[in-house]
């Protein structure tokens, strides 16, 4: 079972995502529920949790300032951030904080909800596509002229792209006919030629070099 905190401001955000989460995906349970940064904290003194669903628009204290503290006070929950404020400023600094994923309230679902949930608590990072796109603008505005370009298999190319499109590696194994295993092993593979060890990296990396298409 995996144990989730939702902090949102809006009641019905909340009573409508704990419900379909209990009736639509019953090894997550919402066991805390927060309005505020002050709330959470309180709950997180009698309530054991293993991510944080986060949203950024809060009263007195943001999404992010909670997310840079529960980085310092609480480094073992994990952070899945949902929310609409989807800018550049934001998205930046949570990467900066070291969040552990990021969907759109504009773009998401329960079920994508729940598979980044799932994702994220197997030690993956999770973004969703727009988010992608705008962390693929913060990685290009940055000057780097020392990168070298690495060869992939087109395997790797496809497993590249379908963890683009926000899937964890139970369905890109489905989507390709694989083992969840060899997904993982040539995630592995892709990390070290690359020298790296975070899926985002490994995104930023090939929507830079052409790799995969970005839509505009």
């Amino acid at each position: 079972m995996i144990n989730a905190i939702l902090v949102d401001d809006h009641e019905l955000f909340r009573l409508g995502l704990k419900t379909a989460i209990a009736h639509n995906h019953p090894d997550i349970c919402i066991v805390g529920e927060a309005e505020t940064g002050e709330e959470l904290f309180s709950i997180l003194e009698t309530t054991k949790a293993d991510i944080l669903l986060l949203d950024i628009n809060l009263p007195e204290i943001s999404g992010i300032e909670i997310a840079r503290r529960l980085k310092k006070e609480k480094p073992e929950i994990k952070i899945l951030v949902i929310s609409s404020e989807n800018t550049i400023i934001v998205t930046q600094a949570l990467l900066q904080i070291g969040i552990n994923g990021f969907i759109s309230k504009r773009m998401g679902s329960v079920d994508v909800l729940a598979n980044a949930i799932r994702s994220v608590m197997s030690g993956f990072d999770y973004f969703g596509k727009d988010i992608s796109d705008i962390i693929y603008r913060i990685y290009v505005s940055k000057k780097n002229t020392t990168e070298v370009t690495v060869e992939f298999t087109e395997q790797e190319k496809n497993i590249i792209e379908l963890c683009r499109e926000g899937l964890p590696s139970k369905l890109i194994a489905d989507r390709l006919s694989i083992s969840s295993r060899t997904v993982e092993n040539h995630k592995n593979n892709i990390f070290r030629k690359l020298g790296i060890n975070s899926t985002i990296e490994m995104i930023q990396y090939a929507m830079k070099n052409g790799i995969i298409k970005v839509e505009n």
